[in-house]
């Protein structure tokens, strides 16, 4: 039999949805009380915290847009700076906020959530759990 034909174990390569050598496999338990855990809890309270306030923000921000292009198109349609108007800029402003929320999570996750979410990991993967 040839290293080609023997299989992943012989090839030194581990089999499709197993973990890499030296890992060791977290259990179902594991996870339960993990999640369990206060570290996890305090970490969906810090997501929870920063997204749904994001969250129904944008969308009254969003819905307040749709309503004044429905309802409001002629003070949507006021000039500001040649054919630029009202409308147009609140617009852009809405792709402007989603890459400001998109940056405002990433540096939240950064500096509140990456530190309790390594924590965690690094607890299941030692099995201190």
């Amino acid at each position: 039999m040839t290293a080609d034909s023997a299989g992943p174990a012989a090839s030194g390569t581990a089999a499709p949805g197993a973990p890499p050598r030296g890992e060791r496999v977290v259990t179902a338990a594991e996870f339960e009380r993990a999640q369990a855990s206060p570290e996890f809890q305090e970490l969906r309270r810090r997501v929870r915290t920063f997204a749904f306030p994001m969250t129904a923000a944008f969308l009254l921000w969003y819905l307040t847009y749709v309503l004044l292009s429905t309802y409001a198109v002629e003070f949507m349609a006021t000039p500001v700076i040649g054919h630029v108007n009202i409308g147009l800029l609140f617009g852009l402003a809405q792709f402007v906020t989603t890459f400001g929320i998109t940056f405002g999570y990433v540096r939240h996750a950064n500096r509140r959530l990456d530190p309790i979410a390594d924590k965690i990991r690094t607890s299941l993967e030692e099995g201190d759990l």
